[in-house]
């Protein structure tokens, strides 16, 4: 059975009164006091606070399916030119669910689940769900992707990242 909205609020309403209680960090700026942000993926065996040693109001920390670059541009754009970070780390992961399909396989279960209606809305947007094959192709990729770009001036230092699942470690790709 599927969780409800009720389960839901019943939970972040017991997590926000824990929470609240001892909070105490009011304080912290907007920009984030090491002037960096991390792109990793939005896999929930990931806690990149503990995993890349983040306190609150250290850095940003943009989500998405496979850290992908091209998909967390407009936050990359947002947390440099209007929050003045200076330094991009993306952590992609092993045993990623982006590694398993291609688009192709992606539209089809959107059309088994959906209907064919679904399937045509995402082949009107052209939606790409930007899978890879290889994962550390896929992180030299993103960095140089957004090595590339206009968007993030040239002096901003980009490194590419694996985080071991099965081990918590972090390794340096590029």
């Amino acid at each position: 059975m599927p969780i409800t909205n009720e389960e839901i609020a019943t939970r972040l309403d017991a997590a926000s009164a824990s929470y609240s209680s001892t909070f105490d960090k009011d304080h912290l700026a907007l920009p984030p006091a090491k002037k960096y942000l991390v792109l990793t993926c939005m896999d929930a065996r990931i806690d990149p606070a503990r995993a890349f040693g983040i306190e609150l109001g250290d850095a940003h920390v943009i989500r998405n399916a496979g850290a992908s670059s091209k998909d967390a541009l407009r936050s990359i754009v947002i947390s440099q030119q209007l929050l003045a970070t200076e330094a991009i780390v993306i952590v992609k992961h092993t045993g990623c669910g982006m590694l398993t399909f291609q688009n192709e396989d992606a539209y089809e279960v959107v059309e088994k689940n959906l209907g064919a209606e679904a399937r045509k809305e995402l082949e009107e947007k052209k939606l790409d769900f930007l899978p890879f094959p290889e994962l550390k192709q896929a992180v030299q990729d993103d960095v140089k992707f957004l090595r590339g770009t206009k968007l993030v001036k040239d002096e901003i230092p980009v490194s590419g990242w694996v985080y071991e699942v099965e081990t918590g470690k972090t390794v340096r790709v590029v």
